[in-house]
């Protein structure tokens, strides 16, 4: 069916915004008042806002994306006013006789996008899977990266048995220099995965009580990761692509594609001082498969990518290589559809531990596994919330940053007391709601984060 004919609500589309100060400004500009010469047509909506100058903006927004395209300055994306553009659509602000063939400006950008669409499908499916313009010097270049690597790994062994050596207690009167040294080492090596791990590794001994306990675990797994990575020419392709994957490596999305109708279950961000990611969780309404989306944006800049939480869109994801891997590249057209749309098939607080422990037992550095509880009731226990089946049989713990989100309340609200269906993240500090559903509402998504 026609895309145009599924509108995102307000919410959804409020959703799609990078930060609360682009939630705040689109909300302004979601009105008639500023807009002008707006259309719809197949897949993508367009008009002019005023703004400061004399010269009004011109915004488009390709919703099989989605993609953005608007004359502002804004760094951000999706910009103010193509959120602004969007809650005009959601609130039948743009009727159906202003639909028509879209203006010569906003027709190129649209052409344009299509266009490199297709050329990007038509370089894919002429080309070798794998192949590379010079196969022998790339395979040179890998083999130069796996020997810094190793060498690298090989160093970071040595720290860590100087650190045991001298007692974990030295470990908080060192200070996070000689961290931070060693994490510019593994750059160094081309090992972006154990620099990410160094730094961590240099964090806890100033994150507060029982901070030994936590330096010993994180160390033992950098640990077995080196071990891994040293010995990765003897363990099974999943596991050593795995590995791979972890000390930094790229894992090819070479997969077979797998086509369905996605529920955009949650899209959140997560940024540090080099980088901002964007995690979005799908879940496949016929095959039941979960797919992770990963969007990156250098430091201060919105990841492009952006799903409205909730939306049931049809496209194309082909996954990662790797034992345990969720991560997936989208296709470029993911359409809106109408349909029913129920939560993913959950269970109790038991069935979501097994799903993560078989997951650890795949990849032994992951930090949590999505899970949906079906039939649990956030409580208040003596240590903090927790999800608990409605028979009290068991419960999870929520994290710490879980338990200070206003999502927290939004999910106890939603319950009121009585057994709802939570999508979130479980790993081994606990859990992280991420979604919820109230058996009134089946078919309403309510993010928590």
């Amino acid at each position: 069916m026609n895309a145009m004919g599924v509108r995102w609500t307000a919410e959804q589309v409020l959703a799609l915004a990078p930060d609360e100060a682009s939630r705040r400004a689109g909300s302004e500009l979601g009105t008639a008042g500023p807009w002008s010469e707006t259309g719809s047509g197949e897949d993508a909506v367009w008009g002019l806002c005023k703004g400061r100058g004399s010269t009004p903006y011109r915004t488009v927004v390709d919703t099989t994306g989605p993609a953005y395209s608007c004359g502002c300055p804004s760094r951000r994306s999706p910009c103010k006013h193509a959120l602004g553009l969007l809650l005009l659509r959601a609130a039948d602000g743009i009727a159906a006789e202003d639909s028509s063939p879209a203006p010569d400006w906003a027709a190129r950008w649209i052409a344009g996008r299509r266009g490199r669409t297709g050329s990007a499908d038509r370089r894919t499916g002429d080309a070798t899977p794998g192949a590379t313009a010079d196969p022998e010097a790339a395979r040179r270049r890998a083999e130069r990266r796996a020997a810094r690597i190793t060498s690298g790994a090989r160093e970071l062994e040595q720290r860590l048995a100087d650190l045991l050596r001298g007692g974990l207690a030295a470990a908080g009167q060192a200070g996070y220099g000689l961290w931070e040294e060693t994490a510019a080492r593994m750059v160094d090596a081309q090992a972006p995965g154990l620099a990410g791990r160094v730094r961590e590794l240099g964090a806890i001994p100033s994150s507060g009580p029982g901070w030994p306990v936590r330096l010993l675990e994180e160390c033992a797994l950098t640990h077995l990761l080196d071990r891994a990575w040293l010995a990765a020419d003897r363990l099974p392709a999943p596991f050593a692509t795995t590995v791979r994957t972890r000390v930094g490596l790229t894992s090819p999305a070479g997969g077979v594609p797998v086509r369905d109708h996605w529920l955009v279950l949650a899209q959140y961000d997560a940024a540090d001082a080099r980088l901002t990611t964007r995690r979005i969780w799908l879940h496949g309404t016929t095959t039941g498969r979960t797919a992770l989306l990963l969007s990156f944006g250098a430091a201060g800049r919105a990841p492009q990518l952006a799903l409205p939480v909730g939306a049931l869109l049809d496209g194309e994801l082909t996954p990662h290589a790797g034992s345990g891997q969720l991560r997936a590249e989208p296709g470029e057209r993911f359409v809106p559809v109408s349909g029913p749309v129920a939560p993913p098939a959950g269970g109790p607080v038991g069935a979501a531990l097994d799903a993560y422990g078989r997951a650890l037992g795949e990849d032994p550095w992951l930090d949590s596994w999505p899970v949906t509880l079906s039939g649990v009731v956030p409580v208040r226990a003596e240590y903090g919330w927790q999800l608990a089946d409605a028979d009290g049989r068991e419960a999870l713990p929520l994290t710490p940053a879980a338990q200070s989100r206003p999502g927290l309340w939004r999910l106890v609200a939603l319950s009121g007391g009585a057994p709802v269906t939570v999508f979130g993240e479980c790993g081994h500090r606990g859990f992280t709601p991420l979604a919820a559903w109230s058996p009134e509402t089946p078919g309403e998504t309510v993010p928590l984060i």
